[in-house]
């Protein structure tokens, strides 16, 4: 994979990807949506924070990705990567199988392309100042764009402890966790998403489109 950086290209052959799940920083409103989804059959988790594995080759800088059913749906995140020794942050989305999240999470997650944006910035650049990074989400909606998700990462655990919990080794990336949709969650046919830096006034950005397959029986 290719990445923009401020430093020039950087050139990625990723050797593992994670998906971290569960990592809202309040712990009380993580284990109120666990027995929430519970109750519609969605098994909890064995643990909180909870590091899936996926195929590396899921995440992909595809403008258009092509999904079975019409039971997914995108969410903004943002992605660490390690790279010779360095981390770096990006964005993503963990585009996921509501479905068959009610069969397995870890499976729901494995199904699905995991679209990338194309730049990175030093984490080293932003550690002061992560909780004031924000992400938002819009989808296309009936023709127009409609906000999606919105906040700052302040809700999610803090992106060290989650990088110490992964255990990430060379050429790792991980998808670190979501915030709240507007709405409820819901499939759409575009994406589009931003990182937003304030303090040093620059953005990532990632746009992305969906294209479902039938569901042949």
């Amino acid at each position: 994979m290719r990445f923009d950086t401020p430093t020039g290209p950087l050139e990625v052959t990723l050797s593992a990807a994670h998906v971290a799940g569960w990592t809202g920083r309040d712990r009380a409103a993580v284990d109120h949506h666990i027995a929430e989804l519970a109750e519609i059959g969605v098994p909890p988790p064995s643990d909180v924070p909870l590091y899936y594995r996926v195929a590396r080759d899921l995440l992909t800088q595809a403008e258009e990705v092509q999904v079975l059913g019409p039971d997914t749906s995108g969410e903004v995140e943002p992605l660490i990567l390690r790279v010779d020794g360095a981390l770096w942050l990006g964005l993503a989305s963990d585009h996921t199988d509501r479905a068959l999240e009610a069969v397995s999470v870890a499976a729901s997650k494995q199904i699905c392309a995991k679209p990338v944006g194309r730049g990175l910035w030093p984490l080293a650049e932003v550690e002061s100042h992560l909780d004031q990074l924000r992400l938002t989400c819009d989808i296309e909606e009936g023709g127009d764009w409609v906000r999606y998700q919105e906040g700052t990462l302040a809700s999610i655990r803090p992106l060290p402890e989650l990088i110490a919990g992964a255990g990430l080794g060379e050429g790792s990336a991980m998808l670190c966790g979501t915030l709240a949709a507007k709405g409820g969650v819901r499939p759409a046919a575009r994406y589009r998403m931003s990182l937003i830096d304030p303090v040093r006034d620059r953005a990532l950005s990632l746009a992305y489109a969906v294209t479902t397959l039938p569901v042949v029986a």
